[in-house]
């Protein structure tokens, strides 16, 4: 979906580079610090308007989480969201996935998430996927030994694909759901795209892997 340009969003993260982290490459190794505590580090790759941060910072006091977003029409919403929210243990960076490794050092992420990403359908898109091979190379080596890739989406080819894709590398596959909503689980907090399309009807898929050895 195309994002509206917000012409302002300049200006808007400048002035809230507190919340928003203008150079990332400068906190690798050091995230805790920055958030003033050694809370573990949660990761949401794509975080769009910030429901889920938002909501997963309410439900865990004790976890920091850090959302990636590569667009700034998009993250000011974000942003503001958080601001309206008071919460502390939640920062943002404006950044392309592809640059995980020189933002965040071995070992210093906990889990990530990947929320209703771009399914990239398009065979020659495959690279793109965030679930390709390439980008769990970059997961396995940010998170620590016990880390977790945790993903969500309706996109029954995404899924697929991505179920495959870690049993290839060689991840161990957990709570594979192959509809979420019917679990009703009191822990899941919705994001944006969640909602919508559940409402509409469609199945939501999760399921958590992690790396063994």
């Amino acid at each position: 979906m195309r994002q509206r340009h917000k012409p302002w969003a300049d200006d808007f993260l400048a002035k809230n580079n507190q919340l928003v982290k203008a150079n990332p490459m400068n906190h690798k190794a050091n995230w805790q610090a920055v958030f003033g505590n050694e809370n573990p580090i949660h990761l949401e790759i794509g975080t769009g308007k910030g429901r889920f941060l938002v909501g997963m910072a309410e439900q865990y006091p004790d976890v920091n989480f850090i959302g990636i977003e590569l667009s700034k029409s998009v993250i000011v919403t974000a942003a503001q969201k958080i601001i309206d929210s008071e919460l502390d243990n939640i920062l943002l960076v404006n950044m392309d996935a592809d640059k995980l490794c020189d933002v965040f050092a071995g070992d210093e992420v906990s889990t990530i998430y990947l929320n209703f990403s771009d399914p990239w359908p398009k065979n020659r898109h495959e690279k793109r996927r965030l679930s390709f091979h390439t980008f769990l190379e970059k997961y396995r080596t940010i998170l620590n030994s016990t880390g977790e890739v945790v993903l969500k989406t309706d996109n029954r080819g995404l899924f697929e694909y991505s179920l495959v894709s870690f049993s290839a590398f060689g991840m161990k596959l957990e709570d594979v759901s192959l509809d979420l909503h019917q679990l009703q689980d009191p822990t899941n907090v919705m994001t944006e795209y969640e909602q919508k399309f559940s409402e509409k009807g469609h199945v939501i898929y999760r399921c958590r892997a992690s790396f063994i050895g």
